[in-house]
């Protein structure tokens, strides 16, 4: 599932509104926003807030709220009393900060129905803690944080532990990618808005991919506003179940080959080397029903090149590889029909065994 962001005291409500209705159009489904107040807010600026969720509300989007004890304080409600939440249009609460566990159990219990989102960028004992108190597992998810301040994003490696121990938990993940043209956030310095560090600088699309290649997060979030009309579309039409990987076509290119490409599910075979991730299906495919002529056979074939055996390679013509090492393009055998955009050469790592993944023409 993908998501946006608002933050309506930081902007225009006639904005808020368009970017929430452009959203639903491309098929975002979730919307974060904060209440990490430490003063209670004007009647008026909660009634804008109000307003706003509930029209989202009616266009079916989940709305998640940031929360932590500060909020419950300046707003005089109770801890475990959702229906305050609920009653802006909320469908969950993003407990940024944890209480003790037994209060965690207790909110899944409330009558409000909302999901209480957990904060799973901190890798303590908080989820164990709070199982142990048997709460309804069904309402329970987790999100990471994002770090506005440059050189404080989580490392990959961090990352990957953290979310890994929410995944075996079968328990729902989100994370946050940052879009590179919004400049709106809660807090008031503001260096971008990603989940890990590495993304800072990225496209958002790239980000997003990335998010994905990982298999461990269910929902990627624009963390700042508003993201373009061109970053929401591109992220849109991302398959958020499949590894995409963008392609620049060789000019040599023939128009079978950019269907062998384009047009099929490709998958790595699971007896794996580390010289190139093998997809061998699609040969089954057209093998005997195409010809592919020996064109633009370099000696070398160079890490990111994709090539197809052409009509030289007896059984192998039509097999589609990602090469990951420099080797030799012995006897010519292989067309190299493209090759993968520098900025996501990272990206081939994450295709084990097994691995689907599809491609995208980049233009």
């Amino acid at each position: 599932m993908y998501g946006i962001s608002i933050y309506p005291n930081k902007e225009k409500y006639d904005d808020t509104i368009s970017y929430i209705k452009l959203a639903n159009q491309l098929g975002y489904k979730r919307i974060f926003s904060s209440l990490l107040y430490n003063d209670r807010p004007k009647d008026e600026e909660l009634d804008q807030f109000k307003s706003i969720l509930q029209y989202a509300r009616k266009l079916g989007f989940e709305i998640i709220l940031d929360v932590n004890p500060q909020t419950y304080k300046a707003l005089n409600i109770s801890e475990t009393n959702l229906s305050f939440f609920k009653s802006l249009g909320a469908t969950g609460v993003r407990l940024d900060s944890n209480f003790d566990g037994l209060v965690e159990s207790i909110m899944t219990y409330d009558n409000s129905d909302l999901s209480i989102e957990l904060n799973i960028s901190n890798d303590t004992d908080m989820i164990s803690n709070i199982l142990s108190y048997q709460p309804n597992t069904h309402r329970i998810i987790g999100c990471h944080n994002f770090y506005p301040q440059r050189y404080t994003g989580l490392d990959l490696n961090y990352f990957l532990h953290c979310s890994a121990k929410y995944k075996k938990l079968g328990l729902r993940t989100a994370a946050f990618v940052s879009s590179q043209v919004a400049k709106n956030c809660p807090l008031v310095y503001n260096d971008g808005l990603p989940t890990l560090e590495q993304h800072r600088d990225l496209d958002l699309v790239t980000q997003a991919k990335h998010l994905i290649a990982t298999g461990l997060i269910d929902d990627i979030i624009i963390s700042n506003s508003f993201a373009s009309e061109d970053e929401l579309r591109q992220m849109a039409s991302l398959n958020n179940h499949l590894i995409t990987l963008d392609i620049n076509f060789e000019n040599s290119v023939s128009d079978v080959e950019r269907e062998i490409v384009l047009k099929n599910l490709h998958f790595r075979r699971g007896d794996i080397t580390s010289y190139s991730i093998r997809s061998t299906f699609v040969k089954l495919k057209y093998q005997n029903v195409v010809s592919i002529p020996p064109t633009n056979t370099p000696n070398i074939l160079h890490r990111g090149d994709i090539t197809i055996g052409n009509n030289n390679f007896g059984q192998y013509k039509a097999e589609l590889k990602i090469v990951l090492q420099e080797m030799k393009n012995i006897d010519h055998l292989q067309n190299v029909v493209g090759h993968i955009p520098d900025n996501e050469l990272f990206l081939i790592d994450y295709i084990k065994p097994w691995t689907k993944f599809i491609f995208k023409e980049r233009v």
